[in-house]
């Protein structure tokens, strides 16, 4: 028997970043000694009343169904967490509990999306938007953000791709993989036009703890967008909580129901004691996460520095997340084949820019997620394979 697959599974994407981590971890087992720099996820525990929650709550018995949307005292932690941090009151009816937050992409566009529905989303950007995009038969319609405006939206380019057909706008601030930060008075702009073209947004915030300076903002700030904004955020990041697959959306009360029932369709519900952790981590002393922040913030600027110094690179300062994303056009290389090059003359594994989308080329990203020592190796391993690239790029070239 030959498996035929549906149409829709070739219009399926993935992340480039567990790839690159599975060619790095076979030549670790050959001996190399790899400096993990592609994976996008805190090189921290979890805080230890997390863990001891979680165990606790497994000893009393939480090991059945929950409700579907999360159990009610999770989603009044999370009402008051994520109201507190952006200055505003969240009703703990709209709050939705998914094993990770990337559920919460799938059901928002699930339930919006018609066929050929027009969904414009930032590139370079997190693959999985484009994947999903494509997967449900939607246009996926990028918006190119540059280094020129520090990966911040153009609002006139935005303008420019607004149809008859726009059905989502997603927005990810701070930003992965280039770190860029919207400021107050973009998300207004943002804001007016998806009134204005009576368009949702789906406000990705995963990273709204680890921004370096000012205050986040969320676009849900604004006149009319409490109605037509689902908020993503989620554990994984600012509570170094990625394996716990552990995330919520915040939506539009209309929308409850109907992502309900989305999540009974799929996953039935979140795992009972993983969210009796979810409250400790939302209730509990903030020492762990705040020495976290503290250690990006020295990180962000050991890396920014030490690219800055590196012929053939040059980086902005990333505003929030983990990330740096600097421009390689000067290594004569595109960006596959530079993160190949670091990866194999170099052992330091980067992803390549075109991971996020075509707009990432002639970049590569760099997670700061990873202890000092090692970024400074990485930046000496990085300087000395450079040094050797005029003849390396040469010689592809002539391959080529």
């Amino acid at each position: 028997m030959k498996l035929r697959l549906s149409e829709r599974m070739y219009r399926l994407g993935t992340e480039t970043a567990f790839e690159v981590a599975a060619r790095a971890r076979a030549l670790e087992a050959e001996g190399k000694p790899i400096i993990h720099l592609e994976i996008g996820e805190p090189d921290f525990d979890t805080p230890k009343h997390v863990r001891d929650a979680a165990a606790e709550a497994l000893e009393q018995g939480y090991t059945h169904y929950t409700g579907a949307t999360g159990i009610p005292e999770l989603r009044e932690a999370i009402a008051k967490y994520a109201g507190d941090l952006r200055g505003m009151r969240f009703d703990p009816a709209n709050v939705v509990v998914t094993p990770g937050a990337k559920p919460i992409m799938f059901y928002t566009m699930m339930a919006l999306l018609e066929p050929a529905d027009e969904v414009i989303y930032p590139n370079p950007g997190f693959p999985i938007y484009e994947s999903m995009i494509n997967f449900l038969g939607g246009t996926a319609v990028p918006l190119q953000l540059s280094e020129q405006r520090d990966f911040r939206i153009n609002l006139n380019e935005l303008r420019s791709k607004f149809s008859s057909k726009t059905r989502l706008i997603i927005l990810n601030s701070p930003h992965n993989p280039t770190g860029g930060v919207l400021t107050r008075d973009d998300l207004k702009a943002i804001a007016d036009l998806a009134v204005e073209h009576d368009a949702m947004v789906l406000a990705d915030e995963i990273y709204a703890e680890i921004i370096y300076e000012g205050k986040h903002h969320t676009i849900l700030e604004f006149p009319g967008m409490m109605e037509r904004t689902i908020l993503l955020d989620g554990f994984s990041k600012t509570f170094a909580m990625t394996g716990w697959r552990l995330g919520y959306g915040i939506f539009p009360g209309e929308l409850i129901p109907h992502i309900s029932r989305l999540i009974i369709n799929s996953v039935s519900c979140t795992s009972a004691f993983s969210q009796r952790a979810a409250i400790a981590a939302l209730t509990g002393p903030r020492d762990d996460i705040n020495s976290m922040k503290e250690a990006f913030a020295s990180r962000r600027g050991l890396v920014y520095e030490g690219l800055n110094k590196i012929p053939g690179l040059r980086c902005n300062l990333p505003g929030g997340a983990f990330y740096a994303f600097p421009n390689i056009t000067d290594t004569g290389l595109d960006s596959r084949a530079y993160a190949d090059y670091l990866l194999r003359e170099a052992d330091v594994a980067v992803l390549p820019g075109t991971s996020f989308g075509e707009f990432g080329e002639g970049y590569i990203r760099i997670s700061f997620a990873n202890s000092e020592e090692n970024l400074r190796k990485a930046m000496e391993r990085i300087e000395a394979a450079n040094l050797k690239l005029p003849a390396v790029a040469a010689e592809i070239g002539a391959a080529k």
